[in-house]
């Protein structure tokens, strides 16, 4: 391979983000590989992670932190499927938030295998928040509803 041909591709890696090439022809083969002093990369990383830091101590408390200050009961799915708020597209939800349910009311059906399976409150109280959008996949275990029994 010509030299030349070799410092210039030294010259565009060393202006570049490329860490290493390796090149392999009829001619010969080059591996070229570029490495930073120590100092440099810890001068780079030192910035983003100061950054990220500041980002969250500026963030405002979300109302979900506040809402967990209380005690609540956590309705959670018992499988995996799509959560649905009503029993078919045009009718109303089963339940929204600030109504009062009472154990074995169905708060919302969730489908898993062509298969429609009611989700049933065990408890009496308030729909204090629901947690998952109608037509949202919900994993085993996902919360769902919370439920304010001191009322």
């Amino acid at each position: 391979m010509d030299r030349d041909f070799i410092r210039e591709l030294i010259e565009v890696i060393k202006l570049s983000n490329i860490k290493s090439l390796k090149i392999e022809t009829k001619e010969g083969k080059i591996e070229i590989e570029t490495h930073q002093p120590q100092e440099v990369s810890q001068q780079t990383a030192e910035p983003q992670s100061v950054e990220s830091f500041k980002h969250q101590e500026i963030l405002p408390p979300s109302e979900d932190i506040n809402a967990e200050e209380k005690e609540y009961h956590v309705i959670k799915s018992p499988l995996v499927g799509t959560f649905y708020r009503s029993p078919s597209p045009g009718a109303p939800p089963f339940v929204e938030e600030g109504d009062i349910v009472s154990p074995g009311q169905v708060l919302c059906i969730i489908e898993a295998l062509k298969v429609m399976n009611e989700i049933e409150s065990d408890v009496r109280g308030r729909v204090e928040k629901i947690l998952v959008e109608n037509g949202e996949t919900v994993e085993y275990g996902q919360p769902l509803f919370l439920i304010d029994t001191d009322i």
